[in-house]
């Protein structure tokens, strides 16, 4: 059998707070919204903008307490943040009370970096190391090539990345 490869990398908005259960088994588990945006000119030249919603599911690591994946999403993510999430495609099924066989696709998060600024503050997690470098090259690949957003990025012509 050949190669294989599922994995996903989405930047987006989280839709709502994320959702965080503890199930029997004492394991954690959270849910979010993510939502991903494009935007273009139609052929008349009217601007068009397509929003794709994504269910997200993060779960913790064995061992670790109060520091897996599910606590951090707990404690840093909220509805309205810009994250980067990396994770494979999930597909389940099920019956539901009707005996209907119904169906969802998840992204099974294994990856999250948090792209937004914290404006209070007072939290001990610092994001801003990897959040310009990340902003940096999402917007390098838009349509419309537009670098006022990084001004110092056209100045010395010099290929000094920060990454």
């Amino acid at each position: 059998m050949g190669k294989s490869l599922n994995k996903v990398q989405l930047i987006g908005n989280v839709g709502k707070d994320p959702d965080v259960k503890t199930i029997g088994s004492g394991g954690r588990v959270a849910e979010f919204s993510l939502a991903t945006s494009r935007a273009w000119n139609d052929a008349g030249g009217s601007k068009q903008e397509k929003t794709e919603w994504h269910r997200c599911v993060a779960w913790n690591a064995r061992g670790g307490a109060g520091t897996g994946l599910a606590d951090i999403i707990e404690r840093y993510v909220h509805k309205g943040d810009k994250i980067f999430v990396e994770g494979s495609i999930e597909y389940r099924s099920w019956q539901d009370k009707d005996g209907q066989t119904k169906y969802m696709t998840e992204i099974r998060v294994r990856d999250l970096i948090l792209l937004s600024g914290r404006s209070g503050g007072d939290s001990d997690f610092d994001s801003s190391r990897r959040a310009p470098a990340r902003k940096a090259a999402v917007s390098a690949d838009t349509d419309d090539d537009d670098f006022e957003d990084f001004p110092r990025a056209l100045e010395d012509g010099d290929d000094n990345l920060p990454f």
